[in-house]
């Protein structure tokens, strides 16, 4: 792996990166077309991380609750982190291994999405939500750093990030999340154009019978 010098050599190690990265836009555009079906039928994302991942994982819940780019209705996503009271009460109750993994099974329904985001892709507490989601019928998907990863191989779909740096991994992760709302918003906007042309069709129909 290439070793980058400090500072200006981060633009390098992030450019390198996102290049390699680039040929991994099929898996995000399936992702946000998948879960535009999925959010738009009734279902709902569900969304954990550590530390700055916490954040990505957040972000990604902010667009899909209020908007990417367009005006659009809202969608039913949560970052389990984001609910203090539970995760510290779970915490202190069970164990730091399941602050995710409770909120999974309280919230996840079969049919429903988990994106679980880690740098190492070995948090504990995320491979315990990935067992509760799949034994709840909530297909899993992981955004990691570098592969194989306890992460990778306990989730139904994964995107790996080959970087050097934590840093990077996090900076991808982020165009990741962009690239997946990007293919939501274009799903919702393409069902959007065939509900309104199968609507013109059986006007246009019901005006040729009468």
């Amino acid at each position: 792996m290439t070793v980058h010098p400090p500072v200006v050599g981060h633009c390098d190690e992030l450019q390198h990166a996102l290049g390699a990265f680039r040929a991994s836009a099929h898996t995000t555009q399936r992702w946000g077309e998948r879960l535009a079906a999925v959010l738009s039928g009734g279902g709902r994302l569900l969304a954990a991380g550590n530390g700055g991942s916490a954040a990505q994982a957040q972000h990604l819940t902010a667009e899909l609750v209020g908007r990417y780019r367009d005006d659009r209705p809202p969608f039913s996503a949560i970052a389990l982190h984001a609910d203090t009271s539970s995760t510290t009460a779970i915490a202190n109750d069970y164990g730091v291994d399941e602050v995710f993994a409770r909120q999974v099974r309280a919230h996840g329904r079969d049919g429903d999405v988990l994106m679980l985001l880690s740098t190492s892709g070995a948090s504990a507490n995320l491979l315990s939500a990935a067992d509760a989601a799949r034994a709840a019928g909530v297909r899993v998907w992981a955004l990691t750093g570098c592969a194989p990863n306890p992460l990778m191989a306990g989730s139904d779909e994964s995107l790996c990030v080959e970087a050097p740096s934590t840093t990077t991994v996090q900076e991808i992760h982020l165009v990741a999340v962009h690239m997946i709302c990007a293919a939501f918003d274009a799903a919702l906007e393409r069902g959007v154009r065939s509900t309104r042309a199968a609507g013109r069709a059986g006007r246009a129909a019901q005006r040729k019978r009468r």
